[in-house]
This record gives C-alpha cells, structure tokens and sequence, in this order.
C-alpha cells in the first residue's frame, strides 16, 4: 500500500500505521459502553474529537464510517450524527458524493487565535506578576520538573498536557472567568496545531526553555519582564507554525 499524503509526518509505530498493519483501521478508538442514541452520538463525537486532535486521524484524510463503526460498536447513525457535528466545529468537511474528510488546519484561524492569546496571556501575565506568591511558585516549579521529564524523554503528548497546565494555572491566577472561557476557545482552535508542532524533541526543548524565562520573571514579581517573556514565547510559536505550514501543505490550509 503507498503511504497516504502527511505519511512522513508520522513518527514509526504512530497509531495510524499501528491500525493499518492490523487489518482494521483506527486502533486508537476504543469500542463504546451501550447508552442512550443522545449520550452514544456525544461518546462518538468526543471520540473522533480526541483522535483528530491528537493527529490520528491526519487532516486531508478521508474516514471510513463503517470501520469507526466496526471499531466503536456502534450503528452508522451516532456516526453520521458526530461527523456532522464535527462539521459544525470546523474539523471534518463533508464531501457530496466523496464522503467526510478531515478538515486541514487552518493557518487563518491560527494566528487570529495566537493574537487574542498574545494580549490576553501578555497583559494577565502582567497583571499576576506582582502579587504571585509562595504558592504558584511551587506549583510552577512542579509543572516545569513534569515539562523538563517529557522533554528527556521526548514525549510530545506528555508535554502538551503540561504545556496547557502551565498557562491554563497563570490565566487561573488572574482570576477572571470570562477571559478564561475567550482564551480557552482561541487555544481549543490550536489543540491539533500544538500536538503537530510538539511532536519534535526540539520544539519541546524550546518550548521548555521559554516557560522556564516566564518562571524566571514572575519570581523576580517583575511585570514588564514577565510579559516580555510571555510575548517572546508566543511569538516564537506563531513563527514555528507559519514554517511548518509552509513546509506541510497537505497539513495546513494556504495561506497569504
């Protein structure tokens, strides 16, 4: 069988290739306990959620419903419900007479979302930075010694999960609800972007190194310099995506 298009994105033994050497696509979805036909299509959807976001399923790919079916135990209703709901977040396209794929990622939305994350996360980080206490310096130190083991051992799905902690407990910090949900969507819109990019051993490593300057900064309780560092950061990763796309168009969706 040739590889797809994006196959060299893929590190050896991903869970896409695990799933085709087996027979069967999609391994990595799990077959669903038996409920309700409303809860069955909200276990679907989350389902097929988490795998596109974790990359599973490649963007540009075309899904195989009854395979999904096969593989979740489920019927092709709660299937076809999902994917159309899916559609309505903008991470399949449903295709007349071709079938569903899965959406590309789009670099439009990427850097809208990195320019809401950018005055948001710069100004609370401003904001936070001289009253931070004892307390969330510990817990930052205990985050970076979780972000420090996954670089080591170059887990990018470890390092994503400390990655979101990191900056959800900063924005936390701030303490205001409505700014938390705007920035929590405009993140939500880079899940699979940041699980592209985090798959190397040397952005993680950068990543790392930036989040460690922000810790840096808020125990000196020096404003300006944690937005510095918080802006650096940000900047550093809408440059990386801007490459990446560059480099991946059957990933991304072109851009001017």
């Amino acid at each position: 069988m040739e590889p797809r298009a994006g196959a060299m994105l893929l590190d050896r033994g991903s869970p896409v290739e695990a799933s085709h050497a087996r027979g069967l696509p999609y391994v990595f979805l799990p077959a669903l306990a038996r409920g309700s036909r409303g809860r069955m299509t909200q276990c679907v959807q989350d389902a097929l959620r988490t795998a596109i976001v974790r990359l599973a399923f490649r963007p540009g790919e075309f899904i195989h419903k009854d395979a999904i079916c096969k593989r979740l135990g489920v019927s092709r209703f709660p299937v076809s419900e999902a994917l159309g709901r899916l559609a309505d977040e903008g991470l399949v396209e449903i295709l007349p007479q071709r079938g569903t794929r899965v959406s590309r990622i789009d670099i439009a939305d990427c850097r809208q979302a990195m320019f809401i994350r950018r005055a948001i996360e710069g100004e609370a980080i401003r904001v936070i930075a001289p009253r931070v206490d004892d307390r969330l310096l510990a817990r930052i130190a205990d985050n970076l010694l979780e972000q420090e083991r996954a670089v080591r051992q170059a887990d990018g799905v470890m390092y994503s999960r400390q990655d979101h902690a990191f900056h959800d407990m900063l924005l936390s910090e701030l303490g205001y609800q409505r700014v938390k949900a705007v920035l929590q969507g405009a993140r939500g819109n880079l899940d699979r972007t940041r699980q592209f990019l985090l798959r190397t051993p040397r952005r993680q490593a950068e990543s790392y190194l930036d989040h460690v300057r922000i810790a840096e900064a808020l125990k000196k309780r020096d404003p300006e310099a944690a937005r510095h560092a918080m802006h650096r950061h940000l900047d550093q990763v809408i440059n990386e995506i801007e490459t990446r796309a560059a480099e991946n168009p059957e990933i991304f969706t072109p851009f001017a």
